[in-house]
């Protein structure tokens, strides 16, 4: 319950754009870590792991791109970078879903794990270069995320990331407008 509440607050600073939405959510996913250990859910602990080590690089993308300009940038990404993610987040997730096939033990829903996991990754790489899209793939991680948690008994968990989900729309708008109004980068598509 309390990490939850905290990745919230991530999620409200990364909203609002701010440098401490990282340490934040670095705290939130080691929190997690330690309410998910026992219950044999490696895709929520994958995930969570995933949170904490991508807000360490996140916090030092968004320190070096706020020491060059004074303040956080938000882009659309290119054809081409969204193309990467997107094949990116699908070969990852076919390699641990395989991963997780092989070794049962790790997970009762394979490709649902998988996923959350990858996504996850996906999603923190693209807010940390500070591209819309993030908001996107967060949307698709809580697609899966959401029913997954409350068929496990983490109804708690579950309804923070439907909160989340209606947070993530809103975040969306707010960097949508934000992306609009600054200049495209070479190749990026609105």
């Amino acid at each position: 319950m309390v990490g939850n509440l905290i990745g919230l607050t991530g999620l409200v600073l990364g909203w609002r754009r701010s440098v401490l939405t990282w340490p934040v959510q670095l705290l939130a996913g080691a929190v997690l870590i330690t309410a998910f250990w026992n219950s044999h859910l490696p895709g929520l602990i994958g995930k969570q792991a995933i949170v904490v080590v991508a807000s360490v690089w996140g916090w030092t993308q968004w320190q070096r791109g706020r020491r060059d300009t004074g303040r956080v940038e938000v882009r659309f990404a290119t054809w081409t970078e969204r193309a990467l993610l997107v094949a990116a987040t699908a070969a990852g997730t076919a390699a641990v879903a395989g991963l997780f096939h092989l070794k049962p033990d790790l997970s009762y829903a394979p490709l649902f794990d998988a996923y959350i996991f990858v996504g996850t990754l996906a999603a923190m790489y693209a807010q940390a270069r500070g591209w819309v899209e993030f908001w996107f793939a967060w949307l698709a991680v809580d697609l899966i995320g959401v029913p997954y948690a409350y068929q496990h008994g983490y109804s708690f968990t579950a309804l923070t990331f439907t909160v989340y989900f209606v947070l993530v729309v809103a975040g969306l708008a707010s960097w949508w407008t934000k992306a609009r109004t600054a200049p495209l980068a070479k190749g990026a598509a609105a």
